[in-house]
C-alpha cells in the first residue's frame, strides 16, 4: 500500500504543471513538427504522418496497464520519469526513421511505426501516472485550479517547444533537426526529473521500488480484476462514456476549422493559421476563470462541478450553432468572435471535467489506490475519440461535398453534428450522481 503523503501545494502543483509541459514539448515535436517537415521539406505523402499519430493514439488503449502499473507500485515517480524517458527517446527514433525513409530504405518505415508506438507508450505511462499522482495528492478545492495550471503549462510548452525548435531549424538541414529534436527532448527529460524529484517525499525510499518490474505487494489484485471492479462502479462508467462523447465532439473540429475559414470567408493561409491562436486564447481564458472561480467559491456557488461541465458543453453547443449560421451567411458573419467563444467554452469544459476526472478517480469501488487505472480508463477513452474525431471531420466534410454539392451546407452538417454531441455528453453529465462532486469538497449520496 502506498505510503501517504501530505496533500500538495501549490509549488507542488506547478512542478507537477512542468511535468505537463515536458510531455507536451515533445509530443509537438512528433505530432506537429515532424508532421511539416515529412509533407514539405521531405515531400512525403500527407498519408504517413497522419497514420503514424493515428497509430500514437491507437497504442495509447494501453493506459489503463499503465496507470494499473503505478496504482501496484509504491510510488508514481518511476513511472513518470520511464515514461518521459521513452516518450524522448520515441522522438529521437522517429527522426532517425525519417532520415532512413528519405534515403531510399523500407526499414525506416518500420522503424517509424516502432518510433510512434514509443511516443505513444511514453505518453500513457508518464501522462496517465502524473494525472493519478495529482488526483491522489491534490486537496479536492484546489483540483479545478490544478487542472487548469497544468494543462495551460502544457499549452505552454508546446509553445516554447514550437518557438524555440522553429528558431533553431533555420536554415533547415536533417542534423540541424537531429539536433534540435534530441535537445529539446533531452532538456524536457531532465526538467520532469528535476520537477517531480521529491514531489513523493514520505513514500518508500525510490531506490527499492525503481524496479518496475518487481513483484507487487501481496493482496492487490490483477489488472482483469481492477478493471472488472471498476466497471462495476456505475459513476465510473457514466464518466466514460462522457469522457469519449465530449472530446469526439471536442476533436472533430481540429482539421476542418481553417480550410472552413479558408473556404467560406476567403481568408489568406496566414489568416486561417491564426485562427487557431484566438480560438487557443479563448481556450486558455476559459481554463484560467473557471480554475479560479471553481477552487476559490465555484464549488459552494454552483453546487458542484457538473454545472461547469454542464455549462462548457452547451456553451460549446451554442457556438458551434453560430458556426452553422456563419456557413450559410458567410462573409459578414463574427467568424473571429465565434472562434474565440469556441474555445472559451471548450476551456470551461475540459477544465472542469479534468478536475472531475480527478474527484472521481481518488477512491471509489475499486478501492482509494485505483486512480491510475481510472485514469488510464478515462486517458483511453479520450484517445480513441481524439483519433476518431479528427478524422471523422475531415472524412465527413469530403462525404458531405461529394453527396451534396454544397459547401455550406456541408459545414452546416458537420458542425450541427458536433453541437448534437456536446448536447449528448451535457445530457449525460445531468444525470443524476450516485455521488455529488464539488471542487472543494465531496458528498456522497
Amino acid at each position: 500500500m502506498r505510503s501517504p503523503i501530505p496533500a500538495l501545494g501549490w509549488v507542488g502543483i506547478v512542478r507537477l504543471g512542468v511535468v505537463q509541459a515536458a510531455i507536451g514539448a515533445i509530443v509537438m515535436l512528433a505530432t506537429s513538427l515532424l508532421n511539416r517537415v515529412m509533407v514539405v521539406e521531405y515531400a512525403l505523402p500527407a498519408a504517413l504522418p497522419a497514420g503514424l499519430v493515428a497509430w500514437h493514439y491507437a497504442v495509447q488503449l494501453s493506459r489503463p496497464v499503465w496507470g494499473h502499473g503505478s496504482d501496484r507500485g509504491r510510488r508514481r515517480t518511476p513511472w513518470i520519469i520511464a515514461g518521459m524517458a521513452m516518450l524522448a527517446a520515441g522522438a529521437i527514433v522517429a527522426v532517425w526513421a525519417l532520415g532512413v525513409i528519405t534515403g531510399g530504405a523500407t526499414l525506416g518505415y518500420a522503424l517509424a511505426v516502432l518510433a510512434f508506438a514509443m511516443i505513444g507508450a511514453g505518453v500513457g505511462a508518464a501522462g496517465t501516472s502524473l494525472l493519478a499522482l495529482l488526483a491522489s495528492h491534490v486537496a479536492p478545492e484546489r483540483r479545478a485550479a490544478a487542472a487548469a495550471v497544468t494543462w495551460i503549462m502544457m499549452v505552454a510548452g508546446i509553445a516554447l517547444s514550437a518557438a524555440g525548435a522553429g528558431a533553431l531549424l533555420d536554415p533547415f538541414s536533417f542534423g540541424r533537426l537531429l539536433q534540435v529534436v534530441a535537445g529539446v527532448a533531452a532538456g524536457a527529460v531532465l526538467a520532469a526529473t528535476l520537477a517531480v524529484r521529491g514531489v513523493e517525499r514520505g513514500a518508500p525510499d525510490p531506490v527499492d521500488r525503481f524496479d518496475l518490474m518487481s513483484t507487487p505487494p501481496s493482496g492487490d489484485p490483477s489488472f482483469g480484476d481492477a478493471l472488472r471492479a471498476l466497471w462495476a462502479d456505475t459513476e465510473a462508467r457514466r464518466f466514460t462514456g462522457f469522457v469519449f462523447l465530449s472530446m469526439l465532439a471536442y476533436a472533430m473540429q481540429d482539421l476542418i476549422l481553417e480550410p472552413f475559414t479558408g473556404l467560406r470567408f476567403g481568408l489568406t493561409p496566414g489568416q486561417s493559421t491564426q485562427v487557431s491562436g484566438i480560438q487557443h486564447g479563448g481556450v486558455l481564458l476559459g481554463m484560467i476563470l473557471t480554475g479560479i472561480a471553481g477552487s476559490g467559491f465555484g464549488g459552494r456557488a454552483s453546487g458542484g462541478m457538473r454545472h461547469w461541465i454542464v455549462g462548457g458543453c452547451v456553451g460549446s453547443a451554442v457556438a458551434l450553432c453560430g458556426l452553422v449560421m456563419a456557413a450559410r451567411v458567410g462573409p459578414g458573419w463574427p467568424i473571429l468572435a465565434n472562434i474565440f467563444a469556441l474555445g472559451f467554452a471548450n476551456g470551461v469544459f475540459a477544465v472542469a471535467a479534468i478536475g472531475a476526472m480527478m474527484a472521481l478517480a481518488d477512491g471509489g469501488a475499486t478501492g482509494t489506490h485505483s486512480a491510475g487505472i481510472r485514469m488510464g480508463i478515462w486517458g483511453a477513452a479520450q484517445a480513441i475519440a481524439f483519433g476518431l474525431g479528427g478524422l471523422t471531420g475531415a472524412v465527413a466534410v469530403d462525404a458531405g461535398r461529394a453527396l451534396t454539392g454544397s459547401l455550406p451546407q456541408t459545414f452546416m452538417l458537420v458542425f450541427g453534428a458536433e453541437a448534437l454531441l456536446f448536447l449528448a455528453a451535457a445530457v449525460r453529465a445531468l444525470r443524476p450522481p450516485l455521488r455529488e462532486v464539488h471542487f472543494d469538497r465531496e458528498v456522497v449520496l
